[in-house]
């Protein structure tokens, strides 16, 4: 396994179209999945559990219904993939990524595409919700990016098949970034996004980003100065919202048949995707260290343990062959010295030769000697106790012989060296190289 080489590109013309960023994600992603030699398969023959890293970072778009989130996926991707208006279009969740071809998949399907998110499993009645939409494009930086589109979320009387609080905060935490779209039309004071924020913002504020869309239809200006202020007004009004450095950027949907003087910064979130895929990929070479490092540490471990469990089992081998032997010597030269008593000095001498029946003599002359200093009423307790400490030392022969631990065999310690030899040659030596040259792509050469 060690003197394995990695696979190189099959394909030179996808390897010439993809960013850098794109291939050093796959690249680290095939390090985990491979069929041979994946650190998935290696982690689970040592009985850790391992994932493989996302080859796209997760960006969650929330907010209240006909805030624009459909709108800014369809116009990031530049396709329209995602129903968009003013009708809750959205009442599930919605994967949207970018594929070999276009297809939409279910909510098992999709949990296969994502395994990171079967935990959603937990939440009643979320899998028949649950949807990818899988496109072409390789716009902007979509390649590279996995929108979740969410329940348009409304107050009032609005029952959800599930429970969609939960659910969205849940996914919240997983995500990379998320976005809260705020409209100006009336409903972006919609208590249950603010109530989502708020618990979004207690556990992963630094991923939270608010954006006022739709901003060119708030009216001039003033409308949308008013507007902002309602909607910071009612943000500070929560303690776990309540923060300095508050930013809301305005972006709307370009649109070239519709000019419009309102400052649009939608750039901004292009650029706050970009940013997160770069520390995506520092995150993913990060993480390849640390599972690398925690299986050669796991198979150290195994193999420390290894070595004791041997010594421990010469240990208790011996303890059981000593009692085993002494649970049948003794008993065996008990009887033996009743035999023995019984002939002659001169026949013993003749059968067993004179200094075997001169050693014999004196073990079974000790055994009597005892025998007679013990009372005539006190001999059958004798031999009663006699038997019995021998039934334990036999008995405790079979215990100790039953506390051995397994051990590793040759194949399974072989096996071992061959993974930790593979990890540090290959995938370390792998690490380094995308590293480098991810490194390459950002900084100056003589800086490196």
């Amino acid at each position: 396994m060690s003197g394995r080489k990695p696979r190189s590109v099959a394909n030179p013309l996808e390897s010439a179209i993809t960013t850098p960023s794109e291939r050093i994600l796959k690249e680290c992603h095939s390090l985990y999945v491979d069929s041979e030699n994946g650190l998935v398969k290696i982690a689970s023959s040592l009985g850790v559990r391992l994932l493989p890293p996302r080859k796209k970072i997760i960006v969650m778009i929330m907010g209240n219904h006909s805030a624009g989130k459909s709108s800014f996926i369809n116009w990031y991707a530049e396709e329209h993939i995602q129903k968009a208006g003013v009708a809750i279009e959205t009442q599930g969740f919605t994967f949207i990524t970018s594929g070999r071809k276009r297809e939409s998949l279910t909510g098992n399907a999709t949990l296969h595409l994502y395994p990171h998110f079967r935990p959603l499993l937990e939440f009643k009645g979320v899998t028949d919700y649950l949807s990818a939409e899988i496109s072409t494009s390789k716009q902007k930086k979509f390649s590279l990016v996995t929108f979740v589109d969410t329940p348009g979320l409304v107050d009032g009387d609005m029952v959800y098949p599930f429970d969609v609080n939960s659910a969205i905060t849940w996914l919240g935490e997983q995500a990379d970034l998320v976005f809260v779209f705020f409209d100006p039309m009336g409903q972006a004071l919609c208590k249950r996004t603010l109530n989502i924020v708020e618990k979004l913002s207690e556990k992963c504020g630094d991923k939270l980003f608010f954006y006022l869309s739709k901003a060119d239809e708030a009216g001039n200006e003033t409308d949308r100065q008013r507007v902002m202020m309602q909607i910071v007004q009612e943000l500070c009004r929560r303690p776990g919202l309540n923060k300095c450095g508050f930013e809301m950027p305005t972006i709307y949907i370009p649109n070239p048949q519709k000019p419009s003087r309102c400052v649009n910064q939608i750039d901004g979130v292009c650029q706050t995707i970009e940013k997160t895929i770069n520390q995506a990929v520092q995150k993913t070479l990060d993480q390849l260290e640390k599972d690398s490092d925690l299986i050669c540490s796991t198979i150290s471990g195994r193999l420390e343990k290894d070595r004791a469990d041997v010594t421990y089992n010469k240990s208790v081998r011996l303890h059981s062959f000593l009692c085993g032997a002494l649970g049948i010597v003794l008993p065996t030269l008990f009887i033996l010295s009743f035999i023995v008593n019984t002939v002659s000095k001169e026949q013993l001498e003749e059968l067993l030769g004179e200094g075997t029946a001169r050693f014999v003599s004196i073990l079974t002359g000790i055994v009597m000697h005892i025998w007679d200093w013990i009372p005539e009423d006190g001999q059958v307790v004798f031999v009663i106790v006699f038997g019995a400490f021998c039934y334990l030392l036999l008995f405790l022969a079979k215990y100790f012989a039953g506390r051995r631990n397994k051990t590793l065999t040759k194949k399974e310690k072989r096996a071992m060296a061959e993974y930790s030899d593979y990890i540090q040659d290959v995938v370390k030596t792998k690490k380094a190289k995308l590293y480098e040259w991810y490194l390459q792509q950002c900084a100056a050469e003589y800086d490196l």
